[in-house]
């Protein structure tokens, strides 16, 4: 018997009574994220909400819900070829998945909800105009630069919008209790970019613009026809795929936005793009690669050979530190184009990151820190330990390998961490979050700072994480792809690996996820994909915020070279996620 079945929507609701239920067991904590005991390498802080009024009307019971989601509709094209339009298309349904445990009938009227929140990912926040940008691969891999990149910090504020406005969890209508993106929140390592992550996600005013504030540097008013060129009558070959030609879009991507922060407390995990420059090379790399970076010279062609030549040494980790790179720019130095410097381009150092997830400025919802602590600091240490409810801990890794290259690893320090912090909260449930997923944890490239310290791969987690029960689930990112895979053990524990798309790539998601006990010795984790809230079909002439939020979305739907696959099967979408109780 196939243990993957669809349900209806309508059948996946609990009843009033759990709700009522639900609300008083979490509204202590519902969005409150509870800090840990400190641990051996750090603490998580916590910044408590203000308790209601007295006088305060109460709320009515949250129940299950479609809309918002890809339950109710996802954008989609009709068939063809060439430049497609995006506009409302059918949902995606929720599937059960029985292969760790079988669903039992009338669970619907028994589960109560243990915790919910979102996850983020792949964020992917471009400074386009940054001088060390690998945008010339092009010439070998027409992916290697996407036609939508100027517009990536609209598209995420969307994304949070959409986040604020959703009324609980979909699949119960429980509180959801936190946000956390699992990493490569910017694109390269540049401080610029860090600002207006931090900017987005806890609220304030964004000019997505460095180097001359007057107007774009940039390839895409370079007369290059290996991009577009949106502003100008050139037939570039994006044009000639049937990209529009659209005046003023340099200068709208370019304008001030305004990010209301998300309403939720917000935690953090660290990917390659924002530890290693390019999201490749080393965090000791050569020193010409920042001060390139900062400078006033920008390479932004190169010929197919050459460009597949550095593309296949970069994914062969065959120049971890960059020095194939510096040689390149070195020797095509007659070729650079000149643009403005500007130091805000300057690659951040991991306690950079730290201190900007610390700065007051930056709290916005809350916790202070979104997880990191002085601990963290003075450990030189970038993974944590927090509460998300009563019932469930979250622990976020750093899997990121400062010796270079794009796949993760984890050192013995961190891995030995991970079981204590398991072993000492062994009465509560666990979430695991990381950048990486299992598969992708291959690089085992020892540490420049801590050379002598071991490095594991993805299946060393794994048999760490079998070893405690209360292990639910392990929630990633990294390949851009919705894939969600079960793992067992010999000893009957089991928990989901659930990897979530990326936001820059189509189909740009970021996934709810919501845990319940069936009260039947089974639980459901509840996984529910939204996209942003910009409206599917795009207006042209439309370039506010909104409208270019919405252009975003379909730029990257017919981003010359974009995956088809990166949304997943059906199996990888909306599910229902059956374990059994540990």
């Amino acid at each position: 018997m196939s243990r993957i079945r669809s349900v209806a929507t309508s059948a996946l609701g609990v009843n009033r009574r759990t709700v009522l239920a639900a609300v008083g067991a979490v509204s202590a904590s519902a969005g409150i994220g509870y800090a840990l005991r400190p641990t051996d390498s750090q603490a998580a802080t916590t910044q408590g909400a203000p308790l209601a009024s007295s006088r305060t009307a109460p709320a009515p019971p949250l129940t299950p819900y479609a809309k918002g989601t890809t339950l109710e509709s996802v954008a989609a094209a009709p068939g063809g070829s060439g430049y497609r339009r995006l506009g409302d298309g059918p949902g995606w349904p929720r599937v059960v998945r029985e292969e760790l445990a079988a669903a039992k009938s009338g669970r619907a009227d028994r589960r109560t909800p243990l915790a919910a929140f979102v996850q983020l990912t792949d964020l992917h926040l471009m400074d386009v105009q940054h001088p060390l940008r690998l945008e010339f691969l092009r010439s070998a891999d027409r992916h290697a630069w996407r036609p939508h990149e100027a517009l990536t910090v609209p598209g995420a504020v969307s994304l949070v919008e959409r986040i604020n406005s959703l009324r609980g969890g979909p699949a119960t209508g429980s509180p959801l209790h936190c946000v956390m993106t699992t990493g490569d929140n910017t694109d390269n390592n540049a401080h610029s970019e860090l600002e207006w992550f931090m900017t987005i996600m806890s609220g304030g005013n964004i000019t997505p613009n460095t180097g001359d504030p007057r107007h774009y540097e940039g390839v895409q008013s370079s007369g290059l026809s290996l991009y577009w060129q949106p502003d100008s009558a050139l037939r570039d070959q994006d044009k000639t795929a049937g990209f529009p030609q659209l005046d003023g879009y340099l200068a709208a991507a370019l304008r001030e936005v305004r990010s209301p922060g998300l309403h939720l407390p917000w935690y953090s995990t660290v990917g390659n793009h924002d530890a290693l420059p390019l999201g490749c090379y080393g965090s000791h790399g050569d020193p010409y690669l920042t001060e390139f970076a900062v400078g006033g010279r920008k390479l932004m062609s190169l010929s197919a050979a050459e460009a597949k030549k550095l593309q296949d040494s970069i994914r062969n980790a065959a120049d971890p530190q960059g020095t194939g790179f510096r040689d390149l720019l070195q020797a095509h130095a007659r070729d650079l184009r000149p643009v403005t410097p500007d130091d805000r381009r300057a690659p951040y150092t991991p306690a950079d990151y730290l201190k900007a997830h610390l700065d007051p400025a930056h709290t916005g919802s809350g916790p202070a820190g979104h997880g990191y602590s002085s601990d963290n600091v003075a450990a030189g240490t970038q993974y944590y330990s927090f509460r998300i409810t009563d019932d469930v801990i979250g622990i976020s890794l750093d899997t990121t390998d400062p010796g270079g290259h794009y796949d993760g690893s984890i050192g013995t320090a961190q891995l030995t961490w991970l079981d204590k912090t398991l072993r000492d909260n062994k009465d509560a449930y666990a979430v695991v979050f990381s950048h990486h997923t299992s598969a992708t944890m291959d690089n085992t490239r020892p540490d420049p700072a801590d050379p002598g310290e071991q490095r594991h791969d993805g299946a060393a987690v794994l048999a760490v994480l079998a070893r405690h029960p209360g292990v639910l689930a392990w929630v990633n990112g990294h390949i851009h792809r919705n894939v969600i895979t079960p793992h067992s053990t010999a000893g009957g524990h089991s928990f989901w690996e659930i990897s979530t798309a990326s936001h820059v790539d189509h189909p740009q998601l970021a996934r709810v996820i919501e845990l319940v006990d069936n009260k039947d010795g089974t639980l459901s984790l509840f996984t529910t994909l939204v996209e942003s809230a910009a409206p599917h079909r795009t207006d042209p002439a439309d370039l506010s915020q909104t409208g270019l939020a919405a252009l975003y979305r379909e730029l990257s739907f017919n981003a010359p070279g974009a995956g088809t696959t990166l949304g997943g099967s059906t199996t990888d979408r909306n599910t229902e996620l059956v374990l059994k109780k540990g």
